[in-house]
């Protein structure tokens, strides 16, 4: 299939850079159609996203699990997947559920966090397929780029160090009051970017995501790498970035991709 969701329209240069920080959400839109902003822009995922995370957080969790179950901590690729798209919180509140030999929370949290960024600074994370291609497409293409992470910021500082991404605004779990799959995290993007959710294009990997992303009234395109999604009236699921490129108009999904938008 060929789609171009573009809406048109020049794109200002990009504002320096910008972090979380709004009061409590109900955000207002972002300037109207016609308007002297940015029209468009791209928000992105993170974890599963665009670094292929995954097996470091399930070697961090495995060795946080050694502690907390020594000798039968039990955990698995289905426990992990349980945990797609979600906070630290909830990954630790979840580690402690099957904990025989329970930790206090804030332990069990820098056990975590020291093993996962220890393992980034030790080894890198790779980028997944595309990742760096359509980073550099909607760079060119003018595009204002957002990060979109339920991960906590030191992580997500590190992962920015280790692979040198760079975008023009950042939310990660400290800047909203709600992480995925509240929509808090992609309506504070869509301000900070100042451009209306409605015209901005969200790249997601799971379900969490994906329906924080729809609830702000974002355009969602999938990319499923755990989980499998499924397409929905209005959902446009890939099989990689590599079938994405920017242009002024927004993103292009290419014709023989087998992207799949449910009807």
């Amino acid at each position: 299939m060929s789609a171009s969701a573009g809406l048109g329209g020049t794109i200002p240069p990009r504002p320096p850079l910008v972090t979380g920080g709004l009061p409590a959400p109900p955000y207002p839109p972002g300037p109207p159609s016609g308007g002297t902003g940015p029209v468009v822009a791209v928000l992105f995922d993170m974890d599963g996203l665009l670094i292929d995370s995954e097996p470091l957080w399930l070697e961090a969790e495995r060795s946080v699990m050694a502690r907390l179950a020594p000798g039968n901590s039990g955990w698995t690729e289905s426990d992990q997947a349980a945990l797609l798209g979600g906070s630290l919180n909830r990954t630790v509140g979840y580690l402690l559920a099957h904990a025989a030999r329970p930790a206090p929370t804030e332990v069990v949290r820098e056990w975590l966090m020291a093993g996962i960024c220890d393992r980034v600074r030790r080894d890198g994370v790779p980028l997944r397929p595309g990742a760096r291609e359509l980073l550099a497409s909607v760079e060119a293409a003018g595009l204002p780029r957002a990060l979109v992470t339920s991960s906590e910021r030191r992580f997500m500082d590190t992962v920015l160090a280790s692979t040198g991404m760079r975008f023009d605004v950042l939310v990660c779990a400290e800047d909203v009051s709600a992480t995925k799959p509240d929509p808090e995290p992609y309506l504070l993007a869509a301000k900070l970017v100042e451009v209306n959710p409605a015209r901005c294009f969200a790249l997601e990997d799971s379900p969490n995501g994906v329906a924080s992303a729809q609830a702000a009234g974002c355009r969602v395109i999938a990319v499923p790498s755990l989980v499998p999604i499924e397409a929905t009236p209005g959902l446009l699921v890939v099989r990689s970035l590599l079938e994405l490129t920017a242009g002024p108009g927004g993103l292009v999904v290419s014709a023989d991709s087998g992207g799949v938008l449910g009807g």
